[in-house]
């Protein structure tokens, strides 16, 4: 069981790192730093030789190889690939130990299935060209399959002692509703960076120097997008890309008051830790995004601000789903 625990902690911190680095990816306009999958121009690692260089560009000429794009890219594939191995070793050790509940088995089985679907999803992000669509869906999905991994580990710790935790219906309610609404702000999120929608508004607190800009929201949310151009760099104009932009910012002020009112409940019935990381995720969320609009959005504080939105989610789906 202990040994259990700690590959389950392990994959928890692994499944962090690769949402990060599936940030970077997606960030730094790599994601077709490598045209095929589940290799790199037709190679296991990345081309590195001048030889090799040659060969890749032969095999694909629409693509010219990169090799700053590339090493994201493939860093990304082995991580998670990595990932999945152990979300693998953690269903077989869970099936192993007699000890180990039922719900807990069921659990790391349903999740290697959910990672073999995530997987599926990475092949075609690739063969699909960034399709906003399937790149949104393979970033929730990554959320999700990380989030469980931590459910996992505290339904193993409170195998040895439950948590004093005792909410009342109507704060379950609220936290199963903060959950919900989160995970639409972080698609609203991925949407806005699947369709390079970030810098449709480069000011603040205005957007274009209007309180309401130009927008075309039809546009900004159509799912039927066509299938087969190549999306690096977006198709959208720019009143598309200004309405999901708009949606993410007043998304986030709307699952801002909502959980700083869920904090206001839990307080209430005594839960004061868990008030204080709610609230502490929030802010650092809030000067995240912020920052990302201010400072043109810097690398490293776009895949925090990617990484502080999984880390405020999942904090909720363990309060709602621990037991």
């Amino acid at each position: 069981m202990v040994f259990l625990r700690v590959i389950t902690f392990f994959s928890g911190c692994l499944g962090l790192i690769v949402i990060g680095l599936g940030a970077w990816t997606r960030l730094a306009d790599a994601g077709l730093g490598c045209p095929d999958w589940p290799g790199c121009y037709g190679f296991v690692t990345i081309p590195t030789s001048p030889e090799e260089i040659d060969v890749a560009n032969s095999r694909f000429p629409g693509s010219p190889y990169e090799l700053a794009k590339a090493i994201p890219e493939v860093v990304h594939r082995y991580f998670a690939a990595t990932l999945g191995f152990l979300i693998l070793c953690i269903s077989l050790l869970a099936h192993r130990e007699k000890s180990v509940s039922s719900s807990i088995k069921k659990l790391s089985l349903f999740l290697v299935l959910w990672v073999l679907l995530q997987g599926f999803f990475g092949y075609l992000t690739v063969s699909l060209k960034l399709w906003p669509q399937i790149v949104t869906a393979h970033l929730l999905l990554g959320f999700l399959t990380a989030s469980i991994i931590w459910l996992l580990y505290f339904k193993l710790l409170d195998e040895d002692n439950r948590p004093e935790w005792n909410f009342s219906s109507y704060t379950k309610r609220i936290i199963s509703i903060s959950t919900l609404l989160v995970t639409i702000q972080i698609f609203l999120g991925a949407w806005m960076s699947t369709n390079y929608a970030s810098f449709a508004c480069s000011d603040f607190p205005l957007c274009q120097g209007h309180i309401f800009p130009e927008t075309n929201f039809l546009g900004g949310f159509n799912l039927f997008q066509e299938i087969g151009p190549n999306y690096l760099g977006g198709q959208m104009d720019l009143e598309s890309r200004t309405a999901i932009h708009l949606s993410h910012r007043f998304g986030a002020i709307f699952v801002s008051a909502l959980i700083i009112f869920l904090s206001w409940t839990l307080y209430k019935e005594g839960y004061r830790k868990i008030t204080f990381l709610l609230l502490i995720l929030l802010l650092l969320q809030i000067l995240l995004g912020l920052s990302n609009i201010i400072f043109a959005l810097p690398l490293v504080v776009a895949v925090a601000h990617n990484l502080g939105g999984f880390v405020l989610v999942t904090s909720l789906i363990i309060l709602r789903l621990r037991y």
